[in-house]
């Protein structure tokens, strides 16, 4: 051998090994990859019907093609060549393992070859030991059983932030790629760690499911025959049609006092009695109304101190007795409650295993940090006192009152109460009525608390009702503003303005009340705790309905 070849071979054997010292070592212990499936496919994201274990999953498993509708489920699993610490810590070496788990994984998702949405998923979705372990990420995309998961919440925003309008009827390709990321000392996104494609399906919506419903005769409302948009609704059918727009129940719109548009989805009908959750908080704001009319409840301004002895309950500070009814109607009460934080003593969800929800509200402590009308927090359970308060104040109780002075007067007959455990109507949210009476409780707003030339609601507590009381906290829901019971905010459509009063409910539930058009808009939805139900709410009436029957 040459002196020239010993001094290449020589060179190639320092470099491999000045290569091989070079190699950044695993700062965690991953998880051995044991399954020869995991190994024949490091890199690469498979999709499935379920998640699978890792050592079950087998080629006749993985899912080539979806077709999009509500009865098919989706997971996918990442295999993974190390665990996400391993890669973060080969981004940043100097790091320590609870600094690298300050950061996750980042997803893009492409459909045709175009990004539509990507996220670095917070922090706490997965806890660190996954982190630092696992090397195949198993989760599920879509789900008939609608769990409680970061996954599912994740490929919701991007069908809302894109996915639905890029998916029209026809053959797709979805991409997912998943990255790592860290933040420290700011945010730094990795190479790819796997990637995926899988042929997505949109089927045409068959005619009937798109079509214009017929509004048949016995509304109880005089038919508008004004013109509107049709393509526009039958466009928004058919994305219904396509579980685009997902578990919506109805659609109902009045034009100056009349019945123009009448549609039922996924089995629906005029008679079904739809759980709105929070929407029916706002009954019990109109029934509060007409109590101080008729003199049961001499104002808003009485406090909690004229209805109950509160030193006979939890926490007593002083500062409870002057608590006002509306402070509660405006959710800007002291009391320490805030539905929007899951850690806080009065959250709703705390609320309703107890045996006396009145009591679990009057036993909270006040928060010396907030201020009467200055510190807007949701606070379900302070609505479940205005409703006590009522039924011991009025003639006969809530239930009987309420039908008397306002069911009864708008013709409403079928409708149904949740009841708290002393058997009291809840006002916390769940009153059932028919889309058709949902839209009679909105038009009474609309004219200003009369109903057929009588006086339902006094004019002077629709008007504040309809005032902004609150800035609501853009943080929590975006701009906008809040009455009482009521929200506020405004819709544009190129140049017009269409600023609303609106009641919300949890899964997309709405009665819009537009304050300079004479529409009000009801859109009933099963959409419970999804991320998607407000968005897509949101996305109809910007997008299609406004467009249809506004100017």
């Amino acid at each position: 051998m040459s002196i020239n070849i010993k001094h290449l071979l020589l060179a190639a054997l320092c470099f491999i090994a000045f290569k091989a010292s070079a190699q950044i070592t695993n700062i965690v212990a991953p998880a051995p990859i044991t399954a020869p499936i995991h190994h024949a496919n490091i890199g690469r994201i498979v999709f499935l019907n379920d998640t699978i274990p890792v050592t079950q999953i087998t080629d006749t498993d993985l899912v080539k093609e979806l077709v999009l509708n509500p009865k098919n489920n989706l997971s996918m699993c990442a295999f993974m060549g190390n665990s996400l610490t391993n890669y973060q810590h080969q981004m940043a070496p100097e790091l320590t393992v609870e600094q690298l788990n300050q950061g996750n994984f980042q997803f893009s998702f492409f459909i045709d070859d175009k990004l539509i949405y990507q996220e670095n998923l917070n922090k706490g979705a997965g806890y660190a030991y996954l982190k630092n372990s696992r090397t195949a990420l198993r989760i599920k995309l879509i789900s008939t059983l609608h769990e409680d998961m970061w996954s599912r919440y994740l490929f919701a925003r991007m069908m809302v932030r894109g996915g639905e309008d890029a998916l029209t009827t026809g053959t797709h390709t979805l991409r997912m790629e998943l990255r790592p990321y860290i933040t420290i000392p700011a945010l730094k996104v990795g190479d790819i760690i796997s990637k995926g494609d899988l042929k997505i399906i949109v089927q045409p919506a068959e005619v009937k499911d798109k079509e214009i419903q017929a509004i048949r005769p016995g509304s109880g409302w005089p038919l508008s025959t004004e013109l509107y948009d049709k393509k526009l609704i039958m466009a928004m059918n058919e994305k219904i049609a396509q579980n685009k727009f997902k578990n919506i129940s109805s659609v109902v719109v009045i034009k100056n006092g009349k019945l123009l548009i009448e549609e039922y989805f996924n089995g629906e009908g005029r008679d079904t009695l739809h759980d709105p959750r929070s929407v029916g908080k706002t009954f019990a704001g109109a029934v509060m109304g007409i109590a101080i009319k008729d003199g049961y409840i001499k104002s808003e301004q009485q406090t909690l101190g004229d209805f109950y002895s509160l030193k006979n309950y939890q926490n007593y500070s002083p500062k409870k007795d002057s608590i006002t009814i509306k402070s509660l109607l405006t959710m800007s009460s002291v009391f320490d409650a805030n539905d929007n934080d899951d850690d806080s003593p009065g959250n709703e969800n705390n609320m309703y295993p107890m045996e006396n929800w009145v009591k679990f509200a009057l036993d909270l402590k006040v928060d010396s940090s907030k201020r009467a009308y200055k510190s807007w927090n949701y606070f379900t359970a302070g609505i479940v006192v205005v409703g006590d308060i009522l039924n011991q104040k009025v003639p006969g109780g809530l239930d009987k009152y309420a039908d008397v002075k306002l069911f009864k007067p708008l013709g409403i007959s079928k409708y149904k109460w949740p009841y708290t455990p002393q058997h009291v109507p809840s006002t916390a949210g769940g009153v059932r009525l028919r889309a058709l009476d949902f839209a009679k409780f909105g038009q009474l707003y609309k004219n200003n608390g009369v109903w057929k030339g009588k006086q339902v609601i006094p004019k002077e507590w629709v008007a504040k009702s309809l005032t902004k009381q609150m800035a609501l906290p853009a943080d929590v829901v975006g701009p906008g503003n809040y009455g009482y019971l009521f929200w506020n905010k405004t819709y544009t459509i190129g140049d017009t303005a269409y600023e609303t009063w609106y009641c919300t409910g949890n899964g997309g539930n709405k009665i819009f009340i537009f304050k300079d058009q004479p529409l009000v808009v009801i859109i009933t939805a099963t959409a419970y705790n999804e991320s998607y139900a407000h968005p897509q709410a949101d996305k109809m009436m910007q997008q299609y309905i406004l467009p249809a029957v506004g100017k």
